[in-house]
């Protein structure tokens, strides 16, 4: 679509701040700061940003934009990979973090009715006493309108699932500024069309998500966390999948490759031998853990593994799992002043060995520095290439890596995201992935968003 013309442009604005008042920002520093995310793409701000307070809000804002076709694109915590909140097309940053309110906790149910602008870890503070938890990790503190919107999951979702088998309804505003609410609270229903899952992973192009109600579970008896290290990638990778073929109910198994355990070492003051390495989590009974950690602990060995060294404590559980989290700056610290050009792809669990191998020669060879890490469990693994953005020779041997990257994990009949998304980063990719089925999502797309007001620019050109 075109900018907005400049008189849209000011009249859409003046009828916003008419709607919001002081919540409507216009000042450079807030626009930029609505206008990237963590990724390596250019910062593209807004001409405004509204922190909404209410759904209806959110509705009358969206009526007022479509009037004037003036794009709108919805911002939880800035944390997306992809390019997804920039404005390429300026338009209005609507900013749900305001909308942060738990709205209902239902234990016996194991679900909780929140809005869009709370965080997971604000979520998982809240039930602390309830002995339930929120199992959906992807690391950074997203929101959890955010998570849906991008279909997130992380090192959980090996035991747990994706934001997919999490949220059981939305409140979503669509393009005209209808508030739909897309399933009731029951566990499952064959009335109709499946709007929720619809919504779930649409990255704001067919509606902006403000209410959702999510499953939670219990706070496992006992949990235990370990890491096993080897000496080369190839058996840390056949560990993994003969783990999950063998069935064993591992909650959470990590991969990094040797460049991050040295990063990972050095930014969170850690020892661990700089060697590909394992880090898993098991969830159940004090009896159960055991036995699946001496479970494990045998499969490693029997390809070539070291001993399976157990965090009992919380805290060193704590500690273990943060330095994953932070793999990210752990990566960048290695290379100061170099931005991460990050991308995820998954693959079926039996090719993943042959999916990692490919990248790793490919990097054998190539002047970059780029550590490998991965929810592996599900096929899921990540490249975070160190680059300068301004180099053009970096960024064209970073575009070769990844790309051979993506073509690889969709030859292996993978997808070139298992939870990213597709942003503006991924378009042709998509595009290869689903052939024909890029037809049916341009028709949702037309037939609920015709003025393309919602994120354009994003998933796919129309």
């Amino acid at each position: 679509m075109a900018r907005a013309g400049e008189k849209a442009r000011q009249d859409a604005i003046e009828e916003l701040r008419a709607l919001a008042g002081e919540r409507l920002v216009t000042s450079a520093a807030v626009r930029e700061a609505h206008g990237r995310d963590e990724s390596w793409h250019p910062c593209v701000p807004p001409d405004a940003v509204l922190f909404a307070e209410t759904t209806e809000e959110v509705s009358a804002a969206v009526r007022i934009c479509a009037r004037h076709r003036f794009p709108v694109i919805p911002f939880g915590t800035g944390t997306s990979l992809e390019g997804h909140i920039s404005a390429p097309h300026g338009g209005l940053s609507l900013d749900l973090s305001h909308m942060n309110r738990i709205i209902a906790v239902n234990a016996a149910d194991l679900d909780a009715h929140v809005e869009a602008g709370v965080a997971r870890k604000a979520l998982n503070a809240y039930l602390r006493d309830t002995g339930l938890f929120f199992p959906i990790d992807p690391g950074a503190d997203a929101s959890l309108g955010g998570m849906a919107a991008t279909r997130a999951s992380g090192t959980n979702a090996v035991r747990y699932g994706t934001m997919r088998e999490n949220v059981l309804n939305l409140t979503a505003v669509m393009a005209d500024g209808r508030i739909v609410r897309t399933a009731r609270r029951a566990r499952k229903s064959a009335a109709g069309y499946d709007l929720t899952r619809l919504l779930v992973g649409s990255e704001g192009t067919l509606g902006i998500i403000t209410e959702l109600t999510v499953r939670l579970y219990g706070i496992p008896e006992a949990i235990s966390s370990g890491i096993v290290s080897f000496p080369a990638f190839e058996g840390a990778i056949d560990a993994v999948i003969a783990t999950i073929q063998s069935g064993l109910p591992v909650a959470r198994i990590e991969f990094l490759d040797e460049v991050q355990v040295a990063a990972c070492n050095r930014y969170s003051k850690l020892t661990l031998p700089e060697t590909p390495l394992l880090l898993v989590e098991f969830h159940g009974s004090e009896a159960s853990v055991v036995q699946q950690a001496e479970r494990f602990g045998a499969i490693a060995r029997d390809n070539g593994g070291g001993a399976f060294e157990w965090a009992t404590r919380a805290e060193e559980r704590t500690r273990l799992w943060e330095a994953r989290h932070n793999a990210l700056y752990a990566a960048l610290a290695l290379r100061p002043g170099k931005k991460g050009m990050i991308s995820d792809v998954c693959v079926p669990i039996s090719r993943l060995a042959e999916a990692v191998a490919g990248t790793k020669a490919d990097l054998a060879t190539s002047p970059l520095v780029a550590p490998i890490v991965g929810h592996v469990g599900d096929g899921n693994f990540h490249l975070i290439m160190l680059v300068d953005p301004s180099n053009a020779a970096e960024m064209a041997e970073a575009r070769r890596i990844h790309d051979r990257m993506v073509e690889r994990a969709l030859a292996l009949d993978g997808t070139c995201t298992g939870e990213h998304g597709i942003g503006e980063g991924k378009i042709r990719f998509l595009e290869a992935e689903h052939g024909e089925g890029i037809a049916v999502m341009r028709a949702i797309k037309q037939a609920l968003d015709p003025l393309n007001i919602l994120n354009p620019g994003k998933m796919f050109t129309l």
